[in-house]
């Protein structure tokens, strides 16, 4: 099997898809009410009290229906969940304990976990859900974006797109426990033979995090030839991982040397109206509030185009235009937000930083689509698109009963 050098005579055409590399993926959930969604669980529950004390029209007024869900849907339970599968009109109980979720890139919120209430839930994505799960998100393709292609989560992701058509949510196992990695049928195989029996699901995704790039086509990989630039990529790509990660799965938590450790210099007023960045002083200012130093790379990081650290904060800092039970939420500024906000600039000034190393590893001998049909890799069986019969037992269906599965 020869390697091709570069990109190959047809450009993008000759790098592998992701969708054929991880072929099995998901799209992103859509709840169909905003209000099951919050940067704090307080509110989530506050919302949930405000609900179940409502009758009649007002509760299906606060409830929000959509032609996927009301208060008198019958819906079964999520994988996983214990919540009730009574039709919500007669659910007079506590909120579900919410879930941290990922909410599109780089932004942990928390999710009602509660089926009655979520459109398009994706239960497929629970039930592999667990303590050994990773997943890859495409982020929506924008022309002349130059920020990251993909992110990957130990946490549920809701797959939001920032800007642009959002992308697909590609876990690493198709089953629970970290068993049957979701990899294109014979690549473990080939990549293994080119560099060596060390190669895993886990450093894969390595590789995948480190090389993915944006196309018109959709995510691509391209795949080294070369032994030497496969493993520094590999290497690379646990840093980005664990980053990204924060702390999960018995990971650091990440930290920027002292010296360079944002801090915050004056504290954030309880409704700060405004964000602000001052290059010269490499400030964040949160109306009154001023968190010092944050690095230029850390408030430009954007992914189709928006800033990630603008769009964190415009979804905490006001309740202008809210109405119903979105419009109940913190009063004043949690402190905890703040620890959040430190966290979320050391994670995307860590990750600037390492942008010189992918891009130094972008050129190179290619292993190309033809490299990969001529092995057998593909074209991908449906089989592999789909998702894997994971259920050792019975799911509850609406109204109590068993679900038919």
């Amino acid at each position: 099997m020869a390697a091709r050098a570069g990109a190959g005579a047809g450009g993008d055409d000759d790098i592998p898809l992701l969708d054929d590399l991880m072929p099995w993926s998901v799209r992103p959930l859509r709840t169909g009410r905003p209000w099951v969604t919050a940067p704090d669980t307080a509110s989530l529950k506050a919302r949930w009290a405000r609900l179940v004390r409502a009758e009649g029209a007002e509760r299906e007024r606060l409830f929000g229906p959509t032609r996927s869900r009301g208060p008198r849907t019958p819906v079964a339970a999520l994988p996983g969940q214990s919540t009730s599968t009574a039709r919500f009109a007669r659910e007079s109980g506590p909120c579900p304990e919410p879930v941290r979720i990922l909410h599109g890139p780089f932004d942990e919120q928390w999710l009602i976990p509660d089926h009655r209430l979520i459109d398009a839930a994706r239960p497929e994505l629970w039930r592999v859900a667990d303590g050994h799960q990773l997943f890859a998100v495409e982020h929506g393709y924008v022309p002349q974006d130059a920020g990251p292609a993909l992110s990957v989560t130990a946490l549920l992701p809701d797959g939001h797109s920032a800007a642009g058509r959002p992308g697909r949510i590609r876990p690493l196992y198709r089953r629970p426990g970290g068993l049957e990695p979701n990899l294109a049928p014979g690549l473990l195989g080939l990549l293994r033979a080119r560099h060596g029996d060390a190669v895993t699901a886990e450093s894969v995704l390595a590789w995948i995090v480190t090389a993915a790039r944006h196309s018109p086509a959709g995510c691509v990989v391209p795949l080294p030839a070369d032994t030497t630039r496969w493993w520094a990529g590999v290497e690379l790509g646990g840093e980005l991982l664990r980053l990204q990660l924060r702390g999960a799965r018995g990971g650091e938590r990440p930290r920027l040397p002292g010296g360079r450790r944002p801090y915050v210099r004056a504290a954030v007023p309880a409704a700060p109206g405004t964000l602000e960045y001052d290059p010269d002083d490499e400030a964040l200012l949160l109306g009154s509030g001023r968190i010092s130093p944050v690095p230029a790379g850390a408030w430009e990081f954007r992914v189709g185009g928006v800033r990630m650290l603008e769009l964190w904060f415009e979804r905490r800092a006001s309740a202008d235009g809210a109405d119903g039970l979105e419009a109940i939420r913190p009063r004043d500024w949690p402190r905890e937000w703040t620890s959040e906000l430190l966290e979320l600039i050391t994670v995307l000034a860590l990750l600037t930083e390492l942008r010189p190393r992918q891009q130094a590893l972008a050129d190179g001998p290619q292993l190309t689509t033809g490299d990969l049909r001529a092995a057998g890799v593909l074209p991908v069986a449906a089989t592999a698109r789909r998702p894997a019969s994971v259920l050792d037992h019975q799911e509850e269906g609406p109204d109590g009963q068993f679900a038919l599965l």
